[in-house]
This record gives structure tokens, C-alpha cells and sequence, in this order.
């Protein structure tokens, strides 16, 4: 597929300091693409530089090969659901979702058009309901259609998922995904969550200090991380010497393993029930401590008891001194 957006060079400085420095990606038609990373790492000024409601310091916005630096945000066929959806509390479902078409001059069948995305959002029925009377997973989807009525080139969406409590989250998450999926329009999101980002993206941009740590699949990502920074931000890792070993990868025995697989011996600390399975932290013999995942079936495991802890060559993540 095609560009529909690329990111060339681009910055923003800010007098104390840079929040977004030398950004350069490329987002495919049709995507649903994340930017992801903590707090500060300059992910949601990028989208903003999208937007237009941010102008680079430096670099290049450019939306299907147009250079848009110079637009102002209601030039630019792109809309944004922000993170707290800003409803208009005084209209209705149908009123909310009108709204950008009727500023709109030559806009035909405003309602009907309103009331087949109102539909495929799975809110027919609600038209008349006010937002304070819906639910939050109701409100973003409201937010939702008041963005695609307008049939944008990309649709950005910043932390959308924050304001939703654990369950709904996940629940609205493969909603948000489907909806991706049928309306084929390219999503841009900042998330902070690796879940959220793992689950649903087809590409995964991930952000550190204003710059881009690495840009690949979520497989990519989470497998093959190229710097020390991306391994620990996706995902728990154990640090045995040079080498980072994921909990998932990591094996408990009472025994030595078999020949082949690379091994410490250490004493167990603590044995922590998640759910689904047991961690089991053990201290090593060298003084690290690292993280077993352990199937409930072989939870038995108790503090103070002596373990070897192992894993396959295979499965090492290493870095070099210049990648962590």
C-alpha cells in the first residue's frame, strides 16, 4: 500500500528543551499505526505537528506527497478524537455527529449521513440521548463518528483508550480495531500502553526522548528489539550478565538442565499468583535476580528453596553498548 503520511526530519524545539528531534516515518494507507512511549517522550507533539496544531521546528508533514506544514488544521482533511472526546454536552448523539458536516458549506443529507455512521458505530437507537447520559465507551464512540462523518484522510487519536476502566478498555479495544478494519481509513494513536499498542496496531513507531527508538511490527517490536530502552518498555525482562531474557523464556528445575541450555543457580525469593500463572523470583548466585513465568501446575515452588534457572541460547536478547 501506498504512503499516506510520511514524517520527514521532523522537530519542535522549545527554549529548556527539544520534544521531538529528527523524526522521520512512514504510515501506510488503510494502517492502524501507534505511536508509543512514556510520558514526555514527545509522542503526542508529533501528533499535534500532524494535526497543524503544532508547527515543526524543523522537517517535513507530508500528507498523500503534499507538504501541509503551512495548512492550518481545518485545511487539512485529517481529524483528531481527543482523550477526553469533547463532546458538546448541550447536543445530542445526532447533534454531536452533525456538527463538523453542518460547518461545512454544500454538505448534502447531513442527517442521513450522521445516522449511517452513528450506525456503524453500534449507537443506533441513541440518536436523541445526550452525552452525559451515555456510557464512557459510549461517549468515545460518539467522538468516534463525529471524526469519520467528515471522511478524513487519517484519523489521529491521542490516548484514547485512558479515560476507559480496565475491562471496558479491553473490551472497546477490538471494538476500536473492527471499526479500523471495516471504515479501511488510517488510524495514527498515541498510547503510553504496550498492550494496547501490541494488540491493535499494524505498526508500532516507538518513541524515547523525543526520538524514534525503532519503527517495525508488533512482532518486530516485541521480539527483536534493537535497543535496551525498547526491551524493557514492551515487556519485563530478566538482565543475567549481558543478557536479557523475557519471564515467559525463562525456566525454574530442581535439576541442572539438559546440555545446550545456559543456566545459573539460585535460591528462591518470592512466588507471586497472577492469575493465569505463578512469578517466581529467584536471587542467583551471581546477585541478580530474575523472574520465572510458571505454569500453575508447577507452582510449587517456595521461598528459600534451591532452583537452577535456565533458558535456551535462543532466546537471549543482547545489545551493544551504544543500542542500551
Amino acid at each position: 500500500m501506498p504512503n499516506i503520511l510520511e514524517l520527514r526530519g521532523v522537530a519542535k524545539h522549545y527554549p529548556t528543551h527539544r520534544a521531538v528531534d529528527d523524526v522521520s516515518l512512514e504510515v501506510e494507507q488503510g494502517a492502524l499505526f501507534a505511536l508509543l512511549g512514556p510520558s514526555g517522550c514527545g509522542k503526542t507533539t508529533t501528533l499535534r505537528m500532524v494535526a497543524g496544531f503544532e508547527q515543526p521546528t524543523a522537517g517535513d508533514v507530508v500528507l498523500n506527497g503534499v507538504r501541509i506544514n503551512d495548512l492550518r488544521p481545518y485545511q487539512r482533511n485529517v481529524t483528531t478524537v481527543f482523550q477526553n472526546y469533547a463532546l458538546f454536552p448541550h447536543l445530542t448523539v445526532q447533534g454531536n455527529v452533525e456538527f463538523g458536516l453542518r460547518r461545512r458549506k454544500g454538505e448534502r443529507d447531513v442527517a442521513g449521513r450522521a445516522r449511517k455512521v452513528i450506525e456503524l458505530v453500534q449507537l443506533a437507537g441513541k440518536e436523541s440521548r445526550m452525552p452525559a447520559a451515555l456510557s464512557g465507551g459510549e461517549r468515545q464512540r460518539v467522538a468516534l463518528a463525529r471524526s469519520l462523518v467528515l471522511e478524513p484522510d487519517i484519523l489521529l487519536l491521542d490516548e484514547p483508550l485512558s479515560a476507559l476502566d480496565p475491562n471496558l478498555r479491553k473490551q472497546v479495544r477490538a471494538e476500536l480495531k473492527a471499526l479500523q478494519r471495516r471504515v479501511g481509513i488510517t488510524f495514527l494513536i498515541v498510547t503510553h500502553d504496550q498492550e494496547e499498542a501490541l494488540s491493535m496496531s499494524d505498526r508500532i513507531a516507538v518513541m524515547h526522548r523525543g526520538r524514534l527508538e525503532q519503527v517495525g511490527t508488533p512482532e518486530d517490536i516485541y521480539l527483536r528489539p534493537r535497543t535496551r530502552f525498547v526491551a524493557e518498555f514492551l515487556g519485563a525482562m530478566n538482565w543475567i550478565g549481558e543478557a536479557g531474557v523475557r519471564p515467559e523464556n525463562t525456566r525454574l528445575s530442581r535439576t541442572a538442565p539438559n546440555h545446550g541450555s545456559r543456566w545459573r543457580a539460585g535460591r528462591v525469593e518470592t512466588a507471586t499468583f497472577m492469575g493465569a500463572c505463578f512469578h517466581v523470583a529467584a536471587r542467583l548466585e551471581t546477585g541478580e535476580t530474575a523472574v520465572a513465568e510458571v505454569a500453575l501446575a508447577e507452582s510449587s515452588y517456595r521461598p528459600g528453596e534451591e532452583v537452577h534457572v535456565w533458558w535456551s541460547p535462543g532466546d537471549e536478547l543482547a545489545f551493544p553498548a551504544e543500542a542500551r
